[in-house]
């Protein structure tokens, strides 16, 4: 498929998605769900995993979570398909 990326017939981006959806599939037998990419802040990101938002935070700062943390002036945000990406794999 990178070949069809570098001659501009699709763009990387879409390569990229169209990557992660064959990976998603082939390794938990499900798509990745179709999102728009927004950033969450920590209460968004502990809702989204079921988890107080004290709780969040605290295993944030353990180093819990393999998604990183984004800072947007003095917020700090997630990526929801980072978030996403995380719930399906340890679903497993």
């Amino acid at each position: 498929m990178r070949p069809v990326a570098e001659e501009g017939i699709i763009s990387l981006p879409e390569y990229n998605e169209a990557i992660s959806q064959l990976t998603c599939l082939a390794e938990h037998g499900i798509p990745k769900p179709a999102v728009i990419p927004k950033l969450l802040d920590q209460q968004e990101v502990a809702e989204m995993l079921g988890i107080s938002h004290s709780n969040f935070k605290k295993l944030e700062a353990e180093g819990a979570f393999p998604f990183k943390r984004k800072m947007v002036g003095s917020a700090v945000r997630y990526r929801n398909t980072d978030v996403i990406d995380y719930i399906i794999s340890s679903e497993v």
